[in-house]
């Protein structure tokens, strides 16, 4: 692929996560990809990210990826944001993240997340 097409890639595959588009999101993945994230440092499978994606949806309807850096790596991309949103209590919430992203064939196989542990935490009082 070239760059243009991994950063075209990110581009779908982020603003289908903004605007809840869980069906482009799934086509962006490998269906044996692998998620991993700094916070548990547990592998999850597509249909466990899928779940938490469906959480996300449910319960901070208005999000929003605030891009700060996106780069197309030589083999897949990577990016810096900021995810701002409104809590279930009407409470403003922001989390900076990090994600590097593999890609094979076109569609993510391996998507490492880097989150602030302690912006996530927040998240948990409301069962995530």
């Amino acid at each position: 692929m070239t760059p243009q097409q991994y950063l075209d890639l990110a581009e779908r595959f982020v603003g289908a996560i903004q605007s809840g588009d869980t069906d482009t999101v799934r086509a962006c993945y490998h269906p044996d990809a692998k998620l991993w994230h700094n916070t548990d440092n547990i592998e999850q499978t597509v249909d466990q990210n899928m779940k938490v994606l469906g959480w996300f949806i449910n319960n901070l309807p208005d999000r929003n990826y605030r891009v700060l850096r996106r780069e197309a790596l030589s083999d897949g991309f990577l990016q810096q944001h900021v995810l701002e949103a409104t809590l279930p209590d009407g409470s403003l919430f922001k989390m900076s993240a990090c994600v590097v992203v593999r890609v094979e064939n076109g569609v993510i196989t391996r998507l490492d997340e880097y989150l602030d542990s302690a912006e996530a935490s927040v998240l948990r009082k409301f069962g995530r």
